[in-house]
């Protein structure tokens, strides 16, 4: 039978398939469409990355500031020197860190303490006596005795002159403790009645450090 002009003489040719030009052009949308999802992905995920960081910044810093606000709380404080009554161990302006932390005050420590007079001001003095030691004081000479023994105080460099209104020689109470300035004839403490024995509950901790000014920063004695 013959083939109208124009027509293929092999019948294969009637049922080919896509061409390669359209095969190839396929391939290349699917390539740009899959490259255009990479690419609408890649803002999202720094996004993602982003808000992540700041989460772990914003966390790490309310963890910082719980932590500061128990420490302060439970374990230690901060007091700054008011006056000129623990010259020349300490001055005014020295910012002290205060331990609150199981501490039992002992003699020779150097305590803030408050009382309900001051209206809770605290204050800085040295525990001269705690509950049971008698203590003694030779105005004349400026001797301070405690148990009969005379304390050996290189922290002060004034003898003990000044008398107030309590009378001597006395007993420190149970759970209460006897403190004095280092600036011994500058210092209003419990040689005064108004001061008294210390109640162990009104001692708010020890001074360990001073930490300002950063020239005379370390321990203090």
């Amino acid at each position: 039978m013959a083939l109208e002009k124009g027509t293929s003489n092999c019948p294969f040719l009637l049922f080919s398939g896509p061409s390669t030009q359209n095969i190839a052009g396929g391939i290349a949308v699917e390539e740009q469409k899959k490259n255009q999802d990479q690419a609408d992905s890649r803002p999202q995920g720094r996004r993602e990355i982003a808000f992540s960081e700041l989460y772990e910044w914003i966390e790490s810093a309310v963890m910082a500031v719980i932590f500061v606000i128990l420490l302060f709380t439970f374990v230690a404080r901060t007091s700054v020197v008011s006056g000129s009554s623990m010259i020349d161990t300490l001055h005014g302006g020295d910012m002290l860190l205060i331990s609150r932390l199981g501490f039992s005050a002992e003699q020779g420590d150097i305590v803030v303490v408050t009382k309900p007079y001051e209206d809770n001001k605290p204050i800085i003095k040295r525990v001269i006596a705690t509950e049971g030691q008698r203590v003694d004081i030779d105005f004349v000479e400026g001797v301070v005795y405690v148990n009969g023994e005379a304390l050996d105080e290189p922290y002060t460099h004034t003898p003990t002159n000044k008398r107030y209104d309590m009378e001597f020689p006395v007993t420190v109470p149970q759970g209460h403790v006897f403190v004095m300035g280092d600036n011994r004839n500058g210092s209003y403490d419990s040689r005064a009645t108004e001061i008294g024995f210390v109640d162990t509950r009104y001692v708010l901790g020890k001074v360990y450090l001073r930490i300002f000014p950063l020239g005379a920063a370390g321990t203090v004695d």
